[in-house]
């Protein structure tokens, strides 16, 4: 079998209205560049004709490969799926959506053989994203850099190159709650940036409300430091030397017969709701620590396939990880 330079992953779920438009303008990157390639497309559980359209492209093409997962189990896990089953000695992730233009991939591709081992897409403008979104990933991006130990290129997704020996390194990462682009930085290759304008969605609708951007933002934060939990000791010693000190006042006050106090549970219940606050704000930070740490004692597969197509099966890894 011909040796495959390079191997492109794509995680689709519920994309019925681009998935067409993506394999079209991917095609027509990749055969411009004279080189053995691989299309993966991943379904993360779609629920409209996303694996009906892509079986049929995969009909057509035997370059396109489809790995069709049981059930939903996250956009990270599906990228990871496709990078555990690429064969290229560079592997390019994309999303579906067009975002990210195919046609970036050839300069990623000359960066590359220029001797970088991870080429990231860095967006310098961000077509048809809300004023609200522009700035929270901004923030975002900034405060995670500032949290972590690990240095995160800001402005930057998962749409990115990256050599064999990085994917090799990334098939060692066992983690459930995953922040792709985190780990490929802790890892530690040379890598560098490619400028891009982030376009506007070509069809359909946003896989990341607010919801999936919290949660998103949550695995980030917490895979990557333990800056969380000491806050909440710091804040937690802070309160109690407040206290402390409130109540040496308030014996003061008292024994002195300084000032004259009216006795009502106004105030009492006022410092007990805001003290209780702070303890289950601070439980809650424990909690999401211990929830993850649950989660890797399972020991669960990150995913299970239902369907492969125009692999090789020897070469797969049994259908799940």
């Amino acid at each position: 079998m011909e040796k495959i330079v390079c191997s492109v992953v794509v995680p689709v779920y519920n994309e019925e209205e681009v998935i067409n438009v993506t394999y079209k303008r991917l095609k027509d990157v990749m055969d411009g560049l004279d080189i053995t390639y691989e299309i993966i497309f991943v379904n993360d559980g779609s629920r409209d004709r996303t694996r009906e359209l892509a079986m049929e492209i995969c009909k057509n093409d035997k370059n396109i490969k489809f790995i069709d997962f049981s059930r939903n189990f996250g956009h990270q896990t599906a990228i990871t799926a496709g990078m555990d089953y690429a064969s290229g000695d560079a592997v390019v992730v994309i999303d579906a959506d067009l975002q990210d233009p195919p046609e970036v991939i050839p300069e990623m591709l000359e960066k590359w053989r220029e001797g970088y081992d991870v080429v990231y897409g860095q967006r310098v403008k961000r077509q048809g994203e809300t004023f609200f979104k522009k700035v929270t990933a901004k923030i975002f991006y900034r405060t995670l850099n500032r949290l972590t130990d690990v240095e995160i290129p800001v402005d930057t997704g998962d749409f990115r190159l990256i050599d064999r020996k990085v994917c090799d390194a990334l098939k060692k990462v066992d983690e459930k709650n995953r922040y792709i682009r985190g780990i490929i930085s802790w890892l530690g290759f040379k890598s560098i940036a490619v400028p891009f304008v982030r376009e506007k969605r070509f069809a359909g609708t946003t896989k990341y409300p607010l919801k999936k951007m919290l949660k998103f933002a949550s695995d980030a934060i917490i895979s990557f430091s333990h800056k969380p939990l000491k806050l909440a000791t710091y804040f937690g010693f802070f309160l109690s030397f407040a206290s402390f000190a409130y109540l040496i006042v308030t014996i003061i006050l008292k024994v002195f017969s300084i000032i004259q106090t009216v006795p009502g549970w106004a105030s009492i219940v006022a410092i007990n709701l805001f003290f209780n606050g702070i303890i289950l704000l601070i439980l809650g930070i424990i909690g999401e620590y211990i929830g993850r740490i649950y989660d890797e004692a399972k020991n669960r597969p990150l995913y299970v396939i239902r369907e492969l197509v125009n692999f090789d099966e020897s070469k797969t890894i049994n259908g799940e990880r």
